[in-house]
């Protein structure tokens, strides 16, 4: 049996498969166990066999060397085809890109920093991690007090310099004091950001965000925060009649307190808890209790959000639904 013709055939077979299954075909029919070239049995003197088993590992490596070749080849065409199938015409327009929107709630956040500043106030920013002094203690909170307990509380594992352990603020009040410590009367601030707490259900978040004012001067009364907070909800929900009315209750960092209510389609909804600043928290500011007054009110963001846009569960406002969220783009 001749070497060449071997080899001659085989390369000619190689070359005439069309796919991979006729390329593994003919490899079987040349290189395989009872292929052409493993019937090939060298004869002569030994000196012969010698030289022929030369060429026949020649023959092989050249048969072997055509077969990957033309793998290749198939390969290549394959993957051309496929790319030329699923080809893209990048001189056609492109798609239009969706436009997104402001969340709701940052939507009410920007429109009360707008409705405030025009009012004369500052707006302050400062730590969501706090510590138990600026969170708890300077705004006359017992160390009794169910707020500081973990079931209340996110605590952080890393202590302060007294070593308290420090928290994800539960309120942004901490900027209160931050900000009265460091300017002058008279202190006209509103504080929004997030807050943390450990709740969650329809109408209750771990993360929620809140707004608290705080107006400190020689003489501040009730009738301060009840005109301008009056005239905050009328612009907000933008209706020169809206009524406003205050219900005694209890804050340990306001003396009195009182609950804020709107009326709203004829229904009386709370809306905010303020009060008289307590006089031991004017000396955590800083100041003279008995030259400085004034008053602070809290409202959560995402309730005003609520009312004024109708939605009626707090967890849409964290799903990521863009069937919700598309509403406000």
């Amino acid at each position: 049996m001749d070497l060449d013709g071997i080899v001659s055939r085989a390369l000619a077979a190689f070359r005439a498969a069309g796919d991979a299954a006729s390329l593994e075909n003919a490899k079987a029919r040349f290189v395989g166990k009872q292929g052409e070239l493993a019937a090939f049995r060298p004869a002569g003197t030994a000196e012969e066999r010698k030289a022929l088993g030369a060429r026949f590992n020649a023959a092989k490596q050249r048969i072997e060397a055509a077969l990957e070749a033309r793998r290749n080849e198939l390969a290549d065409e394959k993957l051309n085809a496929r790319l030329a199938e699923e080809a893209l015409d990048v001189t056609l327009p492109a798609r239009g890109r969706g436009r997104g929107g402001v969340h709701p709630v940052i939507r009410t956040w920007q429109r009360i920093e707008a409705i405030w500043r025009t009012l004369g106030f500052d707006v302050a920013d400062g730590p969501e991690i706090e510590t138990d002094w600026y969170n708890f203690t300077a705004l006359n909170n017992p160390e009794n007090h169910p707020a500081r307990s973990m079931q209340d509380t996110f605590y952080v594992d890393m202590k302060d310099e007294h070593g308290l352990p420090l928290l994800l603020r539960t309120h942004t009040s901490p900027m209160q004091v931050r900000y009265a410590r460091q300017h002058r009367p008279p202190i006209k601030v509103i504080a929004p950001g997030r807050t943390y707490r450990v709740d969650s259900d329809a109408t209750h978040s771990p993360m929620f965000h809140q707004v608290e004012c705080l107006w400190i001067d020689e003489d501040i009364s009730f009738a301060h925060l009840k005109g301008v907070y009056t005239e905050f909800l009328r612009r907000f929900f933008e209706d020169d009649h809206l009524e406003v009315r205050f219900r005694p209750s209890f804050f340990p960092f306001t003396e009195p307190s009182a609950e804020i209510d709107m009326k709203l389609k004829g229904r009386w909804l709370e809306i905010s808890g303020s009060g008289q600043v307590h006089p031991t928290v004017v000396k955590n500011f800083g100041l003279d209790a008995e030259r400085y007054i004034g008053f602070a009110f809290g409202s959560g963001l995402e309730r005003l959000t609520m009312l004024r846009y109708g939605i009626e569960d707090l967890r849409l406002f964290f799903d990521g639904d863009l069937r919700f969220l598309s509403r406000f783009s």
